[in-house]
């Protein structure tokens, strides 16, 4: 069995619509209008022990409604969804003692107490003793570069510190399932490098099932091989990282180096995307890139050519811009 399944797994929002002016008010105290909003639409997929899964999409894609589902925290409209065998809006002990969900722009510490005493709580919450505690503390707190942080009030970490200390008090009850919303948010480029290390090594070493929401692809490309893609609340991506790019992109980047391209025009093989004295870049549609090769190798003076693969990142803004522009709503694609 997986450690995590979903199917079908749905939940509608049901907001009331208020028509404008004095008049719209009083028809509502009679008559009300309603608008269904899913946020989640027929979620389904399975995740495996170990696995480090990214979980993408635009704001409002319904990523984080999916994980508060998965965590017990939300009932869904329909569906159903199974976390280490634990029906999660179930809530019961035995799997909350087993998951974490961390999200960067929610505290979990208190305020205004050392971190110390916040994993104490902890420690207190889930009934770990005490030697196993220290021995945790210890090696999280290694593990992260943030022993010297500890008896500092949580108000006073800098936004990194006190992310490693959020971790920490994810971690301290040793869960096999961790979700991750934008763990990385708001970093400084150091800071967020020191997180993924960690989360990469731990996963490795203790094969917990984890799932990541991240603005950051950094976060996504060096940490998960495979990733969901969720928009208006339905997947149409389950698979491999990199066959994003063979499945999606449209274009690759035709590198140019030459020593006199004065007397070319560049602009009519391709999208110019950077130009130097001496190199362009040209953004050429997949199908044509050979015969684009061949018409500028014979037309103009060039020193060295390179063809690559558009970065992930251009790939999937471009997909999210053109998901958003699709008043069909997306396709769902099976795991590729």
């Amino acid at each position: 069995m997986s450690a995590i399944e979903t199917s079908g797994l749905t939940k509608v929002y049901r907001t009331y619509k208020k028509a404008p002016g004095l008049w719209g008010a009083v028809k509502g105290l009679g008559r009300r209008e309603y608008v269904d909003t899913r946020a989640a639409d027929g979620v389904t997929f399975s995740i495996e022990e170990g696995e480090f899964v990214g979980f993408l999409g635009p704001n409002g894609a319904g990523k984080t409604t999916v994980l508060k589902m998965l965590s017990g925290l939300l009932n869904p409209t329909s569906g159903t969804a199974r976390v280490l065998g634990f029906v999660p809006w179930e809530r019961r002990d035995e799997m909350k003692r087993q998951f974490s969900l961390l999200m960067g722009q929610k505290n979990a510490l208190w305020w205004d107490l050392p971190a110390r005493e916040s994993l104490e709580l902890n420690r207190a919450i889930y009934g770990i003793e005490k030697a196993r505690y220290t021995k945790i503390v210890g090696e999280l707190t290694e593990l992260l570069d943030c022993a010297d942080k500890l008896d500092v009030m949580v108000r006073e970490l800098s936004l990194g510190e006190r992310m490693k200390m959020e971790l920490i008090a994810a971690l301290l009850h040793s869960p096999r399932v961790l979700f991750l919303d934008e763990p990385t948010i708001g970093l400084d480029v150091t800071s967020q490098k020191k997180v993924r290390e960690f989360l990469r090594s731990y996963n490795a070493g203790n094969r917990i099932v984890t799932m990541l929401t991240s603005h950051y692809m950094q976060d996504i490309e060096e940490l998960c091989k495979r990733v969901i893609i969720i928009d208006a609340g339905r997947i149409f991506f389950d698979g491999p990282l990199s066959a994003i790019i063979d499945r999606f992109a449209t274009h690759k980047i035709v590198g140019l180096s030459f020593v006199d391209g004065a007397g070319c025009d560049f602009a009519v093989f391709g999208e110019v995307v950077e130009r130097t004295p001496a190199s362009v870049r040209l953004r050429v549609v997949r199908a044509r890139v050979t015969e684009v090769c061949r018409e500028i190798l014979s037309t103009c003076k060039i020193t060295d050519i390179s063809v690559q693969e558009p970065p992930v990142e251009e790939v999937i803004r471009q997909l999210f811009h053109e998901q958003t522009g699709d008043t069909a709503g997306p396709a769902t694609a099976g795991p590729g």
